[in-house]
C-alpha cells in the first residue's frame, strides 16, 4: 500500500470553528485515506493562516514531497492548502513532477485537463478570497482609529472594555506603569533598572511572565499612553479617545533620555551627597569617600589648581543653614498669602483669556487637518507626505486638548505648585531632620542648586523657586508687588518646572 502524507490546517482566529477545526480535517482525510487504499504515515498540522508566506510546517511538508519520501499528500480542501497563488504554484510544480496531491473534501481529478482547471479557478478564488479578506479588515481597523479607538489588545496598563468601547486604565497596574514612567524620567534608573522595580513591584505582562527589557523599552516609546494612536509600518497616528495615564511633558521628558539627549547618573556608593557637589573651579563632580571614619568629597580632576575637598558633616552643616534660610517668618507668611490670594484672582482671569486662545487655535488646527484630508483625497499629496503632515497636526491637538484639560484642573495649575513650593519653604528643615538618607537627598536636589565646593568652603544656593520665594516683598510693604510671585509663576510652568515637580511628588509632597 502507498503512503501519504496528511495536511491540516486552522487558522488561529478561527480554531474550533465547525467544518474547519482540525479534528474535522483529520476525521475527512483519514475516511477519504481507508475509501481509497491509502495509508497515511505522516501528519502535518499547522495553526497558521494561509495568507501568510512562509508558513513553517507547510515548508517542511513540501520539502518531504521533493525528497519522494512519500508518495503524495491528503488535503481537506484547496483553501486549507493554499490561499495565495504562490503556495498553491509551489503546489502545482510538484503535481507537474508526478505527486499526488489528493483533496478529501473536493472530487477532483488532477490528473486531467478539466480537473486542474478547476482546481486553478478554487486557488484564485481562495486567493481573492483572503486578499478581500484583508482588505475589509484593514477598512474596518482604519474606522476604529478614525473614531479614536484601538482595535488591538489595550497596552499594558489599560483593560479590554469590547468592540466599540474605549479602553480603561487598570486601576492596579495603571499606577504601576505610570510609577515606571515617573522613575525614568529623573534621569537616575536605567531600563535594567526599571525590570528589577517591575519585578519588585510584581507588574508583568498580560502573560504573568516578568517584564524584560525590550518590553519596558515598548511601554516607555508607546504614545498610547498619552491618548495617540500610532499604528501601521509608516507610523500613520490618530487621536484616541481614552483617557491618557500620563502626561504629555512626562512622555517627551523620557523620550529625551531615550534618545540620549538627557544622560543617567548612577551610584555605586551610597554616600549622603554623592553627585551633587561639583569642584568650584573646574566644574568637575566631587567623588565620595570614606577616610579615617568621615567621609570626604574631593575633586580628582589632575588638571584642576584648586583640589576642592570637604567633609561631609561641613556640607550637612551648609545645607542645615540654607533650609533654615527659607524658612519664613509668620509675618512672612502673612505677607506671602496675600500675594498668593490676590494673583489667584489675576490668575483665574488670564486662565479664561488663555482658555479662549487655546479654543481658537485648536479650532484652527482642526481645519487644517480637515483642509489636509481632503487635498489626499483628491490625490494632490503622496502618502507618505500626507502622514508626516498629518501626525505634525494631531500631536499640536493632542497638546492642545491636553492644556485646556490642564487648565481647568486647580489642582495641576500655577497657583497650585506655587503653594506647594511655599508649603515647602515652611517645612524644609524639619522635613530634612526626620527624613531617611534618600528623603534628605531627594530634598536637597529640590530645594538647592549650584552646590559648589572652592577649596574647603562649601557653596549652596537655593533652587529657582525657593531663590524668588527669599525675593519677597518687606512685611510691612503698604504696597503688594507681585512681580516676584509672576515670576515663579512663569518658571513652574516651564520643563525645569516641571521636572521640579516631579521630584517633589517622588518626595511625597
Amino acid at each position: 500500500m502507498k503512503t501519504y502524507a496528511g495536511y491540516i490546517r486552522v487558522s488561529t482566529a478561527k480554531q474550533g470553528e465547525k467544518g474547519v477545526s482540525l479534528q474535522e480535517q483529520r476525521s475527512a482525510i483519514e475516511g477519504y485515506a481507508v475509501r481509497n487504499n491509502l495509508a497515511v504515515s505522516e501528519w502535518f498540522e499547522e495553526r497558521e493562516t494561509a495568507a501568510k508566506r512562509g508558513r513553517p510546517v507547510f515548508n517542511q511538508m513540501l520539502a518531504m514531497l521533493r525528497r519522494r519520501k512519500v508518495e503524495g499528500v491528503v488535503i481537506h480542501k484547496i483553501d486549507r492548502s493554499a490561499r495565495n497563488l504562490k503556495d498553491w504554484a509551489d503546489l502545482g510544480d510538484l503535481i507537474d513532477s508526478g505527486v499526488e496531491v489528493h483533496f478529501a473534501g473536493d472530487s477532483l481529478d488532477l490528473h486531467t485537463r478539466g480537473g486542474r482547471l478547476s482546481a486553478d479557478i478554487q486557488a484564485v478564488v481562495a486567493a481573492d478570497f483572503i486578499r478581500n479578506l484583508r482588505e475589509e479588515t484593514r477598512k474596518g481597523m482604519y474606522g476604529r482609529l478614525k473614531q479614536g479607538l484601538y482595535p488591538l489588545a489595550a497596552p499594558l496598563g489599560y483593560l479590554d472594555r469590547g468592540k466599540g468601547n474605549p479602553k480603561e486604565i487598570d486601576p492596579a497596574r495603571g499606577r504601576l506603569v505610570r510609577y515606571l514612567f515617573e522613575r525614568y524620567a529623573t534621569g537616575s534608573h536605567s531600563l535594567d533598572t526599571l525590570v528589577e522595580e517591575a519585578r519588585r513591584m510584581g507588574l508583568s505582562n498580560r502573560h504573568g511572565e516578568p517584564l524584560k527589557r525590550s518590553a519596558i523599552s515598548c511601554i516607555l516609546k508607546n504614545p498610547f499612553y498619552i491618548g495617540v494612536l500610532k499604528m501601521g509600518p509608516r507610523g500613520e497616528v490618530f487621536q484616541g479617545v481614552h483617557q491618557p495615564l500620563i502626561s504629555r511633558h512626562l512622555f517627551e521628558t523620557v523620550q529625551e533620555i531615550l534618545a540620549g539627549r538627557v544622560r543617567h547618573v548612577s551610584f555605586v556608593h551610597p554616600f549622603l551627597f554623592r553627585g551633587l557637589l561639583t569642584c568650584g573651579a573646574c566644574g568637575r563632580l566631587l567623588t565620595g569617600e570614606l577616610h579615617k571614619g568621615h567621609i570626604y568629597y574631593r575633586c580628582h580632576n589632575r588638571r584642576c589648581v584648586d583640589k576642592a575637598s570637604a567633609r561631609e558633616e561641613e556640607v550637612e552643616k551648609t545645607v542645615r543653614g540654607l533650609l533654615a534660610q527659607i524658612q519664613p517668618s509668620e509675618a512672612q507668611i502673612e505677607c506671602m498669602l496675600r500675594l498668593i490670594a490676590h494673583m489667584r484672582t489675576e490668575f483665574n482671569e488670564e486662565r479664561e483669556k488663555r482658555g479662549e486662545q487655546l479654543r481658537l487655535q485648536l479650532g484652527r488646527a482642526k481645519v487644517r487637518l480637515d483642509r489636509l484630508i481632503d487635498s489626499h483625497l483628491e490625490g494632490l499629496l503622496e502618502d507618505h507626505v500626507f502622514c508626516q503632515k498629518k501626525a505634525t497636526i494631531l500631536f499640536e491637538v493632542h497638546h492642545l486638548e491636553e492644556d485646556l484639560t490642564a487648565l481647568k484642573d486647580d489642582s495641576t495649575n500655577s497657583i497650585a505648585k506655587l503653594e506647594k513650593c511655599f508649603e515647602l519653604s515652611k517645612t524644609a528643615l524639619l522635613t530634612y531632620e526626620s527624613g531617611n538618607s534618600d528623603e534628605k537627598r531627594q530634598l536637597v536636589e529640590i530645594v538647592s542648586s549650584n552646590r559648589r565646593v572652592f577649596g574647603k568652603n562649601v557653596v549652596v544656593e537655593p533652587s529657582n523657586p525657593f531663590q524668588l520665594l527669599l525675593n519677597r516683598p518687606p512685611v510691612r510693604a503698604r504696597v503688594l508687588e507681585p512681580n516676584p510671585v509672576r515670576t515663579l509663576l512663569e518658571w513652574v510652568n516651564s520643563k525645569e518646572g516641571f521636572m521640579f515637580d516631579l521630584k517633589m511628588q517622588e518626595l511625597g509632597l
